[in-house]
């Protein structure tokens, strides 16, 4: 069954109508669910998982790749980077999810908005809001990470806001070397550009990144890009 709009939109409407409505988020996003042809957002929820990306995504990572994951605002790239991180939990991997961008219970709503709870990973899922969070940081935080581990960073442009941090390429660098040694898979979630218009092409492409700040994009080993629910995923050369 085919949704009438991308589930961000979807997410949208329930928000809205909850607030004008006066009614529950949760009953909000049921009667939504309905008009889409199912009787409770569970159910919808579930016809999506069959269906996301994140498994299929995940089997085309290797170890100790760097992956930047990129879209608009509000067009899923934190959503298809926690399912990633799921899927590899369900496989019997851990995952560290570093955020300067959302807090725990952003999160638990992300979890939840792909049909998942935080309560069923709590032992194999670490998540670190720190406003300390830079490449020296995470690599401390990540010593005894185990090969196979998928680290989310959110998100790319921030790693050197502070001034104190090292420039971003220089950390990308030292994230890249570190996760080629660990055998560890890293997300970086990142920003596109606002000139990026769909109507030349439907996903966003590499040249569509943001960057504020110099950085050799050649060190990311595979691109992810997303739009209006199409997701494109291709090695960088």
């Amino acid at each position: 069954m085919k949704l009438s709009a991308p589930i961000y939109r979807l997410k949208r409407r329930a928000r809205i109508l909850a607030r004008t409505a006066g009614i529950p988020h949760h009953e909000a996003l049921d009667r939504i669910a309905r008009e889409e042809g199912f009787g409770a957002w569970s159910l919808l929820a579930d016809h999506l998982s069959a269906r996301r990306p994140g498994k299929r995504i995940l089997s085309e990572l290797q170890r100790g790749e760097l992956v930047v994951i990129a879209a608009r605002p509000g067009h899923g790239k934190t959503l298809l980077s926690l399912e990633i991180a799921v899927a590899a939990m369900k496989a019997g991997h851990r995952s560290a999810f570093f955020s300067l961008a959302c807090n725990r219970a952003d999160v638990g709503r992300y979890f939840v908005a792909i049909g998942e709870t935080p309560e069923r990973f709590a032992a194999r899922f670490d998540f670190d809001d720190s406003d300390d969070i830079c490449a020296a940081y995470m690599i401390r935080q990540l010593q005894s990470a185990a090969p196979g581990t998928v680290v989310v960073i959110d998100y790319l442009q921030s790693l050197d806001h502070k001034r104190k941090n090292a420039d971003l390429m220089v950390q990308v660098r030292q994230l890249k070397a570190f996760a080629e040694l660990r055998g560890l898979i890293m997300l970086f979630i990142a920003q596109i550009h606002r000139h990026y218009d769909q109507t030349h092409k439907p996903v966003p492409a590499l040249e569509d990144i943001r960057l504020p700040n110099p950085l050799d994009l050649g060190l990311f080993d595979k691109g992810c890009f997303l739009h209006s629910g199409e997701v494109e995923i291709a090695a960088i050369a």
